[in-house]
């Protein structure tokens, strides 16, 4: 059998770049490649009412947001099945019965859970379903069989717990489930693409993102408010690459063809950082370039987001379809978990 591969996202806002590298872009790759059995991609909307339970609006406005950037990027709902989170009962069911297979200390450990905790700043209010999400990715993992997951570097704990959970699950109660691994990036930047202002992540809730669906205006505008070295302040100073998030960006986009479109007395970027490093650049000068050579990956998407939003009832179908579909795989799947639980007290 070939490879199960599935990803989602909470649709707590629009997707941005650290989404983009981190994971859609080998999304799309591994659909256009074809070599898998099956690959589902879901808006993990149950899961964000974790910590916006007092929100459900936010929650709501943004679901076809999300389906928006995720055909703007290329993800094609012909190859690949989108479904909505809280539609497939069978998850909850499956969450429930791993909640037994994990102890409140072992979640607590939790890096990215932790990591959550103290940047959303819940100190000891921490709601039980927020603690629970990582049982509740397990069950969407293992409930389509997944076997890769295309994800960013802060998702690699989420996935070891629930590999443990499966591991415990088939020494109980015999081999059910499968294992999974990660997939992250080439790019080891792109595991956890850093924020505008330097901070190791690029997060909605620390408003220090570049959307997919920025005009052109907005992410000039944030490009020319990204942290560089403070103390680079004339042209001719010597500046720091280490911390550099222009530069960090650069590593990630730049292409040795963008230097003779848009910087032709530079070789290559190794050249425009030795530059810089000796004196002679200018912040403004690296930060439009760097802005040239996003907007040349992002306008495509900007301009197919701008087509697809006029026809909101082809999203809806999207949704619905996906979800029908999905929905038929966990009814059947649910059947041999039940089976292995002994539980399935009528089927006999």
């Amino acid at each position: 059998m070939k490879d199960i591969i599935l990803t989602g996202d909470r649709p707590t806002g629009h997707l941005h770049l650290g989404h983009y590298v981190g994971s859609l872009k080998n999304r799309v790759r591994l659909q256009n490649e074809g070599n898998y059995d099956k690959m589902y991609v879901f808006i993990a909307d149950s899961q964000a009412l974790t910590d916006n339970y007092d929100n459900p609006d936010k929650i709501r406005e943004n679901l076809r947001e999300i389906v928006l950037d995720y055909l703007a990027v290329g993800i094609d709902p012909k190859k690949v099945t989108i479904f909505v989170q809280s539609m497939i009962p069978e998850l909850t069911e499956y969450t429930f019965y791993f909640m037994n297979l994990v102890t409140v200390n072992r979640l607590m450990r939790n890096p990215t859970v932790k990591n959550e905790v103290i940047q959303k700043k819940m100190g000891e209010s921490i709601p039980s379903g927020f603690l629970n999400y990582p049982v509740s990715q397990a069950a969407d993992i293992t409930l389509f069989n997944t076997t890769i997951i295309p994800a960013g570097a802060d998702q690699e704990p989420m996935i070891e717990q629930t590999n443990e959970i499966v591991r415990k699950f088939n020494s109980l109660y015999g081999k059910t489930l499968n294992e999974c691994r990660i997939l992250l990036p080439d790019n080891k930047i792109c595991h956890r693409l850093p924020g505008l202002d330097g901070n190791e992540k690029m997060s909605k809730s620390l408003g220090n993102c570049i959307y997919l669906s920025d005009s052109e205006e907005e992410l000039h505008r944030k490009i020319m408010s990204m942290y560089t070295d403070p103390n680079h302040i004339k042209v001719d100073d010597p500046g720091k690459i280490e911390g550099n998030i222009v530069f960090t960006y650069l590593d990630v986009f730049a292409k040795d063809e963008d230097f003779s479109k848009y910087l032709n007395e530079y070789k290559n970027l190794d050249d425009l950082k030795d530059k810089y490093r000796h004196g002679g650049v200018g912040d403004v000068k690296i930060k439009n370039f760097l802005f040239n050579i996003l907007n040349d990956e992002l306008t495509p998407i900007r301009e197919k987001r701008i087509e697809l939003s006029k026809d909101m009832a082809y999203i809806d179908q999207v949704l619905k379809e996906g979800t029908a579909k999905a929905r038929i795989v966990a009814k059947e799947n649910m059947k041999k978990f039940k089976k292995a639980l002994r539980i399935n007290y009528f089927d006999e």
